[in-house]
């Protein structure tokens, strides 16, 4: 029986999390700044659908982006040099989030409602969450948002208005973590485009030891 955060009172332990669907460690609870900065330092994200209570997650195996790892390819260093990007971080993390929630999907879909943008606008205001806009000859591109934890980015969601806007989000991550000696960009979740960009799965408990390191 899957527990309820609300009565337990704290996160379980992730190794029970289940096998199937991978990852699954809890249901309930709510997403004040403690539960959520809470749940991130261990390696936990929420992530649902409208239609249901809040589900907590911690997948055995974790997509993460080494920021030296970054690729780049021959096409898109050139779009780098063409159109020199304009980046702004902190800007207006409501617009960068609101992008995130109403851009259109392949599934049509989203995980991002109402009641997470409210949590995460919090979070920024306290300091806990970033948010980055790219601009290509001043119009918006594509963009970021994300949590810091310690040495850790966790990046939450991002999209593109215009052709590569993603990318050159990526690409202005990474070089910041280097310039600041952050270790990783916790990506959560496998998809085509991050392992094009050079992200990779590593296990639940390897991504815990870089997480916790200090």
């Amino acid at each position: 029986m899957l527990p309820n955060l609300s009565q337990l009172g704290k996160f379980p332990p992730i190794e029970e999390a289940m096998i199937e669907p991978d990852g699954l460690l809890c249901f309930g609870g709510e997403l004040s700044t403690s539960t959520l900065i809470s749940a991130y330092k261990k390696g936990i994200f929420p992530w649902y659908n409208n239609d249901e209570p809040i589900l907590w997650w911690s997948p055995s195996k974790r997509m993460v982006l080494f920021p030296t790892e970054l690729h780049i390819s021959r096409s898109f260093a050139k779009a780098i040099k063409k159109h020199n990007p304009k980046f702004y971080w902190n800007r207006n993390f409501l617009s960068v989030i609101s992008h995130c929630a109403h851009i259109r999907r392949k599934d049509n879909g989203t995980w991002i409602q109402d009641e997470m943008i409210t949590a995460y606008c919090r979070l920024f205001e306290l300091g806990h969450a970033f948010s980055l806009e790219v601009e290509l000859n001043g119009q918006p591109a594509g963009g970021l948002y994300g949590i810091k934890i310690d040495r850790v980015l966790c990046g939450e969601s991002m999209y593109s208005l215009l052709p590569n806007g993603s990318k050159y989000a990526l690409l202005e991550v990474c070089q910041w973590m280097i310039e600041h000696q952050y270790r990783l960009l916790d990506c959560q979740l496998y998809n085509q485009h991050l392992d094009s960009m050079g992200a990779r799965l590593i296990p639940r408990q390897h991504f815990i030891q870089l997480l916790t390191d200090r």
